[in-house]
């Protein structure tokens, strides 16, 4: 997160599920070139091997929501 911060001045959030403690959710607001902060991002996952992280059977999963 520090990273992306660092790169595109945006500041993530990590959030965990209030029922279900292996669930978490980062969220980044405002981001000015989505498809290039995607990139970067998915860069940074796997120069940090975040995979090995993740729990078997489970997987990361990138969705872009907008305000209505």
């Amino acid at each position: 997160m520090g990273a992306l911060e660092k790169e595109f001045a945006v500041s993530g959030r990590l959030l965990c599920a209030q029922n279900d403690a292996a669930l978490w959710m980062e969220v980044y607001e405002n981001v000015g070139d989505p498809m290039r902060f995607e990139a970067a991002l998915n860069r940074l996952l796997g120069e940090t091997r975040f995979a090995a992280w993740v729990a078997p059977g489970s997987a990361r999963r990138t969705e872009r929501f907008v305000a209505k």
